[in-house]
């Protein structure tokens, strides 16, 4: 009986631990984590409506630009990873992190950068500068499906 209890325990700690895989414990990592996942499903207009800094471009404009790149982040774990705060201000936090990031040819690779994010509306925010720059590294034309 005793060893059915604690069976049934672990297997409810690993059921509960796979459940809240991808929760993150910082707000301004959950903020890239949720913005990457956005990008990744094709959700680009609410992933517009996330993002900071947005007077630069059209919401339109910025859709059509996701479209068009090749890169995509990668799914799960691989999405996230090496994150560290730098530096935070009230406002502000310059953090870095390694995302991974494949390609509709099936290449896949990890882009280490800082961002910076900005505390609006009581929430962490990616900067649509960042999101621009790494969409950039996979400009050009789109795999047809």
């Amino acid at each position: 009986m005793r060893y059915l209890l604690v069976l049934i325990f672990m297997m409810v700690s690993v059921l509960v631990s796979v459940a809240f895989a991808d929760q993150r414990y910082d707000p301004r990592e959950q903020a890239i984590s949720d913005a990457l996942d956005l990008w990744r499903e094709g959700r680009y207009e609410q992933l517009y409506d996330t993002l900071s800094h947005r007077s630069s471009v059209t919401r339109e404009k910025f859709v059509s630009q996701l479209k068009e790149t090749s890169l995509r982040p990668s799914c799960c774990h691989q999405k996230l990873n090496d994150f560290r705060l730098i530096v935070e201000k009230r406002t502000t936090a310059k953090v870095f992190a390694r995302l991974g990031m494949e390609s509709d040819t099936g290449a896949s690779g990890n882009h280490s950068r800082e961002f910076t994010l900005d505390h609006e509306e009581g929430r962490w925010k990616m900067r649509l500068s960042d999101i621009k720059a790494l969409a950039a590294q996979g400009q050009g034309k789109k795999k047809k499906r």
